[in-house]
């Protein structure tokens, strides 16, 4: 079925839901808020990028969405594609491949192709998330660092030597916010699970940055003002050349948004004891992308950890979801300038301890356990996607996982294991 959720959600709705839902939904705005104005940084746009693609796309999400508690925006697997795309294409680049992107996910939908997870190879997904995972963290440890270098190279290889030639230039001011916030963020996720910790520990270390008047760069010193309101909405600049050069970026971008929702839909399905509509999902995708590229947004897609916040904090509908889009664009509307003192260090913690989760520690165990060809494929994928190209890697990776999985006779899986993070 491609019906939205929220169709069927709807008909037996009541008080009791509406104000669980209100709740879910401010306290999931309290999660996205931080980490989508950091994404958008990390991606190398500007942060209000961040913040239009929350608002738009992940109301849309929402309403059009297979999934009764999935909760969609901006998400840490795009940066790597996003920065990549956007130094070789520049943003309107971007914009245009994730306008793209959204009417293929639209025909993935209507071919009902919601099921075609279970055919990418589970080592696969986990290979790329964990190289995934790396290359945020790298690219992170300027800011955790204070570190002062005018121009950090994009790529892997060369981005490495060059943190390491700016150790000198160390701003203890700035790795003391850093660590500060790691320790309150880790913290706050132990001691109050259901609390939106996550603002609350980039705020206090931002506000000492203030009340100290530390040398750390906060986002109003590198970006300027954040803007009061949503831009108006305008078609990107479309051409046949543009549509053959950036087509692979395109389904690249497809591909993460498709599977990343389905296995966040995955994920809420077992902790809610639920069944999503996995059409529906691809459809609700390919609507958000278009919307957000018509607002001049990033590529989004289902948030796991924002999807399960919304489920522990009692989201019973897809309502939870939209209110999280007004909320934030409540804030936008109201309080945008507050926003500019968050610290840079403080979202590059973020960010580490988001890069961490998705790389799943608790089950490299498992891993290492796992039959050598899945290791090895694991392995490949992680690297390719490292030190080579993210597109690269999911091509390779799901070709030789098919070819492994051909030469055992194998069925597909279809409950293969959805990552927690």
């Amino acid at each position: 079925m491609r019906q939205p959720k929220i169709l069927t959600t709807l008909k037996t709705y009541d008080m009791n839901q509406f104000t669980a839902d209100l709740i879910a939904g401010m306290t999931v705005a309290m999660v996205a808020l931080p980490l989508s104005l950091a994404i958008a940084i990390a991606s190398g746009a500007d942060p209000s990028k961040g913040l239009v693609t929350a608002i738009v796309a992940g109301f849309v999400i929402s309403a059009l969405g297979g999934s009764r508690v999935q909760v969609g925006g901006p998400t840490g697997a795009f940066i790597v594609v996003v920065f990549g795309v956007i130094v070789e294409h520049g943003y309107d680049g971007l914009v245009m491949a994730t306008f793209m992107a959204g009417f293929i996910l639209l025909v993935a939908g209507h071919f009902r192709a919601g099921r075609l997870i279970a055919f990418v190879p589970e080592a696969v997904v986990n290979g790329f998330t964990i190289g995934i995972a790396v290359v945020i963290a790298t690219s992170q440890l300027k800011d955790f660092f204070g570190l002062s270098i005018e121009n950090l190279p994009a790529e892997f290889v060369e981005k490495v030597p060059a943190l390491w030639d700016a150790r000198a230039t160390l701003n203890l001011s700035a790795l003391g916010i850093a660590l500060l916030a790691v320790v309150l963020i880790i913290a706050l996720r132990r001691i109050a699970p259901r609390f939106p910790g996550l603002i609350v520990a980039v705020g206090v270390a931002s506000l000492l940055v203030t009340l100290f008047a530390l040398n750390v760069d906060t986002i109003h010193s590198r970006f300027g003002d954040l803007p009061s309101t949503l831009p108006m909405p305008s078609l990107p600049d479309i051409s046949v050349s543009r549509i053959v050069e950036l087509f692979p970026t395109a389904l690249v971008i497809a591909f993460l948004a498709g599977v990343e929702s389905l296995l966040s839909a995955m994920v809420a399905d077992r902790m809610i004891e639920g069944k999503h509509r996995p059409n529906a999902e691809l459809t609700a995708q390919g609507a958000a992308n278009i919307v957000s590229a018509l607002f001049g947004g990033l590529p989004a897609t289902g948030a796991i950890a924002r999807t399960a916040t919304n489920i522990k904090a009692g989201g019973k509908t897809p309502v939870a979801g939209i209110i999280h889009a007004l909320t934030i664009l409540l804030i936008m509307l109201l309080a945008a300038p507050l926003a500019g003192y968050l610290a840079m260090p403080a979202l590059a913690a973020l960010l580490m301890i988001t890069a961490w989760n998705m790389s799943e520690p608790h089950k490299w165990g498992e891993y290492a356990r796992a039959r050598p060809s899945d290791r090895a494929l694991l392995v490949l994928t992680m690297l390719l996607t490292v030190f080579i190209d993210l597109t690269v890697a999911i091509g390779v990776g799901v070709a030789i996982g098919l070819a492994l999985r051909l030469s055992r006779r194998e069925s597909v899986q279809t409950d293969w294991t959805p990552p927690e993070r």
